[in-house]
Formats: structure tokens, sequence, C-alpha cells
């Protein structure tokens, strides 16, 4: 049977940091007021000549590096993104003539903070069905140009950055089951409701939230998910050696252990240094735990998200 692993891991931010004490000179909000609501201390922000694509670029080499395989390898590229470089061509076609990679299906998955979970399972049921051998599945996000800097309602939440893995067939089990959900009825709960018509912006250009409505809803179906993921495999909450869940705010977070009966101390976090980075969050919380060697061979990690739409959904690894 056909099965396929992660074998590389790499992450990206921006060198320019943007601390809470740095928000204070901008929107009417404080340190203090952050850090209790959300556990964020910092974000990194996008230099004005990057892209997402840029950012992408460089978690990619990493990736590429750490799994030490040539890059005429890979033959699948799959980026997650709710801020591409332009309308069109997708930011995976570009990343795919940045990098140098000449012919390989290339396009983007739009699931805003659930997108990496999504792009995630698609190139493992591409690997699985015997299509592709090896994949590039990125998360790249630059939310700072999305933000209304007068709202410390959103401006606050949000951070820049990329992650991205490589994953290959492999005889062994590593990707063990996808979950992947959406209700569309909540499109309008989190979303950026702005668009372009005719050359002008229609609409309002910035993110929107019903903030406690977003809380409540992403602490049940969190839960939910972990759930699923672990009756299809047969495992329960204490088999899990890794909780990798969206980054958007640590009360969720929490809350989302506590409902599960997990310690914090097996949740990876990466909240405070780097806000809420939507697709890019999940890679590069799981670039920084290989790295750190938390993750070790025969693990189990489950990764979750959710996300405007809403979507959600779960990646359960045998690492």
């Amino acid at each position: 049977m056909t099965h396929s692993k992660i074998i590389g891991t790499g992450s990206y931010l921006p060198e320019k940091i943007l601390t809470n004490q740095d928000l204070e000179s901008i929107v009417d909000t404080n340190d203090s007021w952050i850090r209790t609501r959300t556990g964020i201390e910092q974000r990194h922000i996008a230099a004005d000549n990057e892209m997402a694509s840029d950012l992408a670029v460089n978690a990619c080499l990493k990736a590429i590096e750490s799994a030490d395989i040539s890059i005429d390898k890979i033959d699948l590229i799959i980026v997650a993104t709710t801020t591409p470089d332009m309308t069109f061509p997708s930011t995976a076609c570009i990343l795919q003539n940045k990098l140098g990679i000449k012919d390989c299906p290339a396009f983007d998955v739009q699931a805003v903070c659930s997108g990496f979970v999504y792009a995630l399972a698609t190139a493992d049921m591409f690997i699985r069905a015997g299509k592709y051998k090896t994949a590039l599945v990125v998360g790249t996000e630059i939310y700072s140009r999305l933000l209304d800097w007068s709202d410390r309602s959103t401006c606050v939440l949000f951070g820049d950055g990329a992650g991205a893995v490589l994953i290959t067939k492999s005889d062994q089990p590593g990707i063990l089951s996808s979950h992947l959900h959406a209700n569309g009825s909540h499109y309008n709960t989190l979303s950026l409701p702005g668009n372009i018509s005719h050359g002008k912006i229609q609409g309002n250009p910035f993110v929107t939230m019903e903030g406690n409505t977003v809380f409540k809803f992403a602490v049940k179906v969190m839960e939910e998910i972990v759930y699923e993921a672990l009756s299809e495999n047969n495992l329960q909450t204490s088999d899990i050696d890794w909780l990798i869940p969206h980054q958007a705010n640590i009360r969720i977070i929490r809350s989302t252990a506590k409902k599960l009966g997990i310690s914090m101390e097996k949740v990876v976090t990466t909240i405070a240094k780097h806000g809420n980075t939507s697709a890019a969050s999940i890679p590069l919380a799981l670039d920084l735990a290989v790295r750190d060697k938390r993750i070790k061979p025969n693990q189990y990690v489950l990764l979750e998200g959710v996300g405007g739409g809403f979507t959600w959904g779960a990646v359960l690894i045998r690492w």
C-alpha cells in the first residue's frame, strides 16, 4: 500500500518585528490587553518589496535542504495562501518559477487558516493515488496588508510568515489520515468582504471578524476534529505525543487542550512570537518543533486548524 511521509520542513519569518509596545503608538491598545486576550507579544511584518512567494521561497529552500533531496525530484507544488502575489497566476506558479522547477503541477489552495491542512491532505491523496512522488506543500501569508491599523480588534492579531514541508511516497505510514470540513453558512463571520471591480475597491478591503462567534466555534470544532482523527485510527488522546494547532489565540489553544485532557506541555505554540499567520501558522510551528528535536521518530503528531468559511480540518501523522 502506498503512503506519504514528511521528509523535510522549513520556515521563514520576515526580518521586521512589530511588538505590542510598538502597537501602542499606532492604535488604542496596550501590551497587557493584547497578551491577556490573545497571548501575542510580537509579530513579524513583511518588507514592502516582499511578496508571499518570496516568503515561500525562503521556507521551501530550508525544507529542501533538510530533506536532502534534489529540487528536480519535486513533481507537485501546492501553496496555501489567502494573500497571493496577484489575482492570477497562482502564487504556486510564481513560486515554481522562482525555485527553478521547470514542469510540474502547481496550484493554490484557499481555505484561510485551515489552508495548510487542506493543502497537505490534498498532496497526501495525490501521492496515495500514485500520481506523484514528491510534493512541496507551503503555507505563506502577508496579513499585514489586509489589516485596518486603526481597528484594535483585528490589527493586533496577525503577522506574516511562511512554512513548508516536503512529502514523498513511502512504503511505511507517515500521514495516517486527514479530515476536512466546511460550513459556508458562517462565511461572513470572519472575512475580507471587499473586492476589485472596474479597477476600484468595492466594499470593505480589510479583515472583519465577529470575535466571540469565532472563538466559540473554534473551540468546539477543534475538539471534535481531534476525536474524529483518533477514532479513525483507533487511538486515544493519551496516544498523541504532539498537538500542533493553528495559532490564532492562546485561549482557544488552552481551551481545546483542556477539553481533550492534553497537557499544554504536549502542545506546540508559537502564538507569542508569531501572532496569527493564518495558513503559515501550522507549518511554522511544525518546523520549530522538528528543528528543536521535540518531535521524534514514531511519535504521533496531530495538526489541526480552523479558519474563515468556516473551514476546519486535521491531519494525523506518525513521524
